[in-house]
């Protein structure tokens, strides 16, 4: 007989005794034209596996929750979906918040007792699955929590922030608006009282973290913050964008055709094999490291202020080898 069927007399009986009915295995029989011994079973399988607090009340024959707050849980869950849960799990490994990721497991053991053996996706996928994250920043667990908390509470926060570019930590005003996982590490793009625009928080600068007194007004139109974040190259974002040209060389061409270095970028190819890659950025500072990663198979066409940073730098690196 299917899970489904089985399923059905579960949440029958289930209705029942939340209605008050006193139901029993006689019950069961006559609604479900089972046999007996199956629908005491069915019965024993809700008290053992579904973890339904049963008891036979002999004045009424019949059974009721001495829980009433008792919910079936989720016994459509089947194997497929336990292992898309387990790799949400997986996943959730770039969250820097162990007591979030407890919660998700104890929430997915809750939803899958009847999965059956597809509940063991769960204890197998750290052997199956890794993710393994480099060059990224720590963030301070509490740090975190309360920023989502923040986030989803809508609660504006003063903040210390500190900037590696100028040294310098200042107090701010922020409101939270969306929080982005990039390339190993956690961006919060705020509302800034300071500044009067949204700007980007590396958590793992954030220092000092409170409640703000008030609630900062936001501007009346503010961009859709995944469009926002989305728009232009990485996270360094600016009121203007300015397109970048890049030439590949044939042997690393193929490589930098299978990447995304940003949504609308344009590839074209060229009669000796070499690609061009064309995107907007509103910052060099990232996409300067991300060229020199590519030493010389990778060539700046356009703009020339970038080639210009790029070649200081080459000869900065070249002078650390003259001596």
């Amino acid at each position: 007989m299917s899970d489904r069927l089985k399923f059905e007399r579960f949440f029958w009986f289930h209705r029942q005794v939340k209605a008050g009915r006193y139901p029993n295995a006689s019950a069961l029989v006559a609604g479900f034209e089972v046999s007996p011994r199956t629908a005491q079973r069915d019965i024993e399988f809700m008290r053992e596996r579904l973890e339904a607090p049963l008891r036979y009340d002999h004045s009424r024959r019949g059974y009721c929750y001495t829980d009433h707050t008792y919910e079936l849980p989720a016994a459509w869950i089947d194997e497929t979906n336990v292992l898309a849960l387990a790799l949400a799990v997986r996943l959730a490994s770039t969250v820097p918040d162990a007591a979030i990721k407890d919660e998700l497991c104890r929430l997915i053991e809750r939803l899958t007792p009847l999965a059956g053996k597809a509940g063991s996706c769960l204890e197998t996928v750290g052997e199956k699955i890794s993710v393994k994250n480099i060059e990224y920043s720590r963030v301070d667990e509490q740090c975190f929590r309360r920023l989502v908390q923040a986030l989803f509470e809508e609660h504006s926060l003063t903040i210390t922030y500190h900037s590696p570019h100028s040294g310098i930590t200042s107090q701010r005003n922020i409101h939270p608006l969306h929080l982005m996982h990039y390339m190993g590490s956690w961006h919060l793009l705020a509302w800034c009282a300071k500044r009067r625009e949204i700007r980007d928080f590396a958590l793992s600068r954030i220092g000092d973290m409170r409640p703000a007194g008030q609630r900062l007004e936001l501007p009346r139109r503010l961009p859709p913050l995944k469009e926002y974040s989305r728009k232009l190259f990485g996270i360094m974002q600016g009121a203007e964008s300015i397109e970048v040209v890049l030439r590949f060389t044939p042997e690393i061409a193929p490589w930098v055709a299978e990447q995304v270095w940003h949504p609308e970028q344009r590839i074209s190819h060229e009669p000796d094999g070499s690609l061009l890659l064309c995107f907007a950025v509103a910052d060099f500072r990232e996409v300067s490291r991300k060229i020199l990663s590519y030493g010389p198979r990778v060539r700046v066409i356009e703009p020339a202020a970038l080639r210009d940073l790029v070649k200081r730098e080459i000869a900065g690196m070249a002078g650390l080898y003259d001596e």
